[in-house]
Parts: structure tokens; C-alpha cells; sequence
């Protein structure tokens, strides 16, 4: 059983419509993939101390939540116009929430370290 079997019977789609999907989705989980691994090995083991340590590692993780969301939000615009093309309000319905749950999560990467430079 190859993927596109499985997407269309997940989603229940034509094989056609689910090679299409398989064929948008992988390079963007290919992409969330590289990006996770780039940013672990992105943190500086040599730190010269460990405030600096801390510093680094928030900058990171800052990154990685902001990529996740990212990853999210682009997840849902897929599945958003995937809704539209095929008439499919479930897959509207879900394409609107991965994107708005996915700019909330980027939008949540950006404000917190803002806000901890306040109270720190």
C-alpha cells in the first residue's frame, strides 16, 4: 500500500487528487524536518558560560516555535485551498484553523521573548 492509497482513503479522494496532495505535503514536512535539525545542532555547546548558554538557547527556541507556526500556518493554506477546489467544507474547516492556529503559535514566538525583556 503506497501513500497516495492511504491519503485517499484517509481523506476520500480520488488516487489523482491524493498523488496531488502527497506531492504538495511532503517537501513541506521535508522542510519542517530540515529545520528542526538545523536549529539542535544550531546551539552553541561551547558557551562560555552559562548565562550565555541560556541566552542562546531562548534565541533557538524562539526560532523553532516561530518555524513551527510557520509550518503550521502553510500546512492550513494547503488544506484551505485543497477545501476550495474540491468543494470540501471539512477540509475548509480545518485549513482555516491550522492557519489561524498556526499564526497564533508564530505570533506567540515573537511576543513572549518581547514581553520577558520587560519584567528582566
Amino acid at each position: 500500500m503506497n501513500f497516495q492509497t492511504i491519503i485517499g482513503k484517509v481523506t476520500g479522494t480520488s488516487k489523482k487528487v491524493a498523488t496531488r496532495i502527497a506531492s504538495t505535503k511532503r517537501p513541506i514536512v521535508t522542510i519542517a524536518l530540515m529545520t528542526f535539525a538545523m536549529v539542535f545542532t544550531a546551539v552553541p555547546v561551547y558557551a562560555a558560560g552559562i548565562p550565555a548558554f541560556i541566552g542562546e538557547a531562548i534565541d533557538m527556541l524562539q526560532i523553532l516555535v516561530f518555524a513551527i507556526g510557520g509550518g503550521l500556518g502553510l500546512w492550513g493554506i494547503i488544506n484551505l485551498l485543497e477545501g476550495y477546489g474540491n468543494d470540501n467544507p471539512g477540509a475548509k474547516s480545518q485549513g482555516i484553523k491550522q492557519l489561524m492556529a498556526g499564526g497564533g503559535i508564530a505570533l506567540l514566538g515573537t511576543i513572549v521573548p518581547q514581553l520577558m525583556t520587560l519584567f528582566g
